[in-house]
């Protein structure tokens, strides 16, 4: 959410920051919004106060007998009252507040220039991207081994679904598993289980809602939620806490749930854009001078799992075309799939610095003040897309699996997913 007084006080700017995401201006519509909010405030003021005086004047011709200017007084409080009324400013301010609901944040200055994903910057990367002759994508390599079964998903429940079985199955639990001790036992992280239903007031505070509504699925007056995000941003909701000395840092792993409305024709074979799917969540909630040190150890977070892995991995600076609504920057990560010869994300973290505090009013007390937290989240990582990884950066000639050495002991010792006979 924006700040109205900062687009009063520079419109020109706030313009020119929606300009750099390919939207036109906004600023004078949002200002004139803004004065309708003000008149009606002033003159439901103005109305309260001639009430507050003209009850004296009422009482006082009522003492002294006179019934007919009592009722006078009292018809002109009744008109002044209806007019206030007539320009209601709670419906005023509403107006205003949804149509800053609806813009994005304003995104940092280092930003890369750019309309879409061309101009996205490829800052580093690790590893040595495997060229295996004949390798085969990960859809390929499951349903050779019977453990990947997409025709039945599709029977159970449609398409995008999949249903893994044996070796597979455990080693996308062995994933998730992993990674949420590595983030809570060495990164810092605290372990959080957290609804995976929510209100809409949830969804509004991180931005999912009103704009992203098509995205989400719905299950009566609750939504599933597309991302651990949602909650555990959304645990200092409408809160005041002390000031942080160091940045609270969540992590869950749970599933996420996501329509991909706007998907359509991308990425259908296999199960790299699933509308469910594990996923390691990483949330920091911190103040305004902690928060680019923040966005950096989170990053880095992510990037230990890839290496830990022994995957091939980029991190990449999006561009302002390709950067999330919520986000005043977004590192994601892209990891190789030999398979699919081409890097694919696997992970993004995005440092919104107060616009998604602003929404569910999360602050923290500095002296006499009460300022905005600044939250950030990333994934860490995708479960579903890190199970797609393993499997082909680590096939056998013979259409087998092996299992990385960190993840052995999550499988029960097992160094090899091996093709029935």
């Amino acid at each position: 959410m924006h700040d109205i007084r900062k687009v009063r006080e520079n419109p020109e700017a706030f313009d020119a920051a929606l300009a750099r995401r390919g939207l036109p201006p906004q600023a004078a519509a949002l200002i004139a919004l803004d004065e309708a909010r003000r008149e009606a405030i002033a003159a439901t003021e103005a109305a309260l106060a001639r009430r507050n005086a003209l009850s004296k004047e009422i009482g006082a011709a009522m003492k002294r007998g006179d019934a007919a200017e009592a009722e006078r007084l009292k018809a002109e409080v009744a008109a002044a009252m209806a007019a206030a009324e007539s320009v209601d400013p709670a419906a005023r301010t509403a107006a205003l507040e949804d149509a800053l609901s609806r813009l994005p944040n304003t995104l940092d200055a280092e930003v890369p220039d750019g309309a879409d994903e061309t101009g996205n910057r490829v800052l580093h990367s690790h590893g040595t991207p495997r060229d295996i002759p004949g390798a085969k994508q990960h859809f390929e390599l499951g349903e050779a081994l019977g453990l990947m079964d997409f025709e039945r998903a599709a029977k159970l429940s449609g398409s995008r679904f999949v249903v893994l079985k044996g070796a597979l199955a455990r080693l996308e639990r062995a994933l998730g598993q992993w990674m949420l001790s590595v983030h809570t036992e060495r990164n810092g992280y605290t372990e959080v289980s957290p609804p995976l239903l929510v209100n809409a007031a949830t969804l509004y505070g991180t931005g999912q809602l009103p704009k992203f509504g098509e995205d989400l699925f719905r299950a009566g007056d609750h939504y599933l939620i597309p991302t651990a995000e949602v909650p555990l941003t959304n645990l200092v909701a409408d809160s005041i806490i002390p000031e942080p000395e160091e940045p609270l840092r969540f992590a869950a792993l749970t599933p996420c749930f996501r329509s991909e409305a706007g998907a359509a024709g991308r990425d259908t074979r296999g199960m790299l854009r699933q509308h469910q799917f594990m996923k390691a969540e990483l949330v920091s909630l911190c103040t305004p001078e902690q928060s680019d040190a923040e966005h950096e150890r989170m990053t880095r977070c992510a990037e230990g799992i890839l290496t830990a892995l022994g995957l091939a991995w980029r991190r990449v600076f999006l561009c302002a075309g390709d950067t999330g609504f919520g986000a005043a920057r977004t590192y994601d990560l892209e990891v190789w799939l030999p398979g699919a010869r081409a890097w694919r994300e696997i992970s993004s973290c995005s440092n919104c610095r107060d616009f998604q505090a602003r929404r569910m009013k999360a602050r923290f007390r500095r002296g006499k003040e009460n300022l905005f937290l600044h939250t950030l989240n990333g994934s860490g990582v995708a479960v579903g897309r890190a199970l797609i990884a393993v499997m082909e950066t680590y096939q056998q000639p013979d259409g087998g699996i092996e299992i990385p050495q960190v993840l052995r002991p999550w499988m029960g010792g097992m160094e090899r997913i091996t093709p029935a006979a």
